[in-house]
């Protein structure tokens, strides 16, 4: 998507003009685009990756 965005964007006119805008929009109070694609995509999302410890298993080999 990313990689398609800039492709569409390198070729200018005015459909690059709208799409520089509308980003532009979506993302001026995130401090903009490259703050957006540094950002880790689960920030914020509560995961709880805590797992139980297990010390013994049994193997049926």
């Amino acid at each position: 998507m990313i990689r398609s965005l800039a492709e569409r964007l390198a070729q200018g006119g005015s459909d690059a003009d709208r799409i520089r805008t509308k980003v532009g929009e979506a993302l001026a109070c995130k401090g903009g685009i490259v703050t957006a694609l540094l950002r880790p995509p689960l920030i914020g999302a509560d995961l709880d990756l805590t797992r139980d410890r297990v010390f013994q298993r049994d193997i049926d080999l």
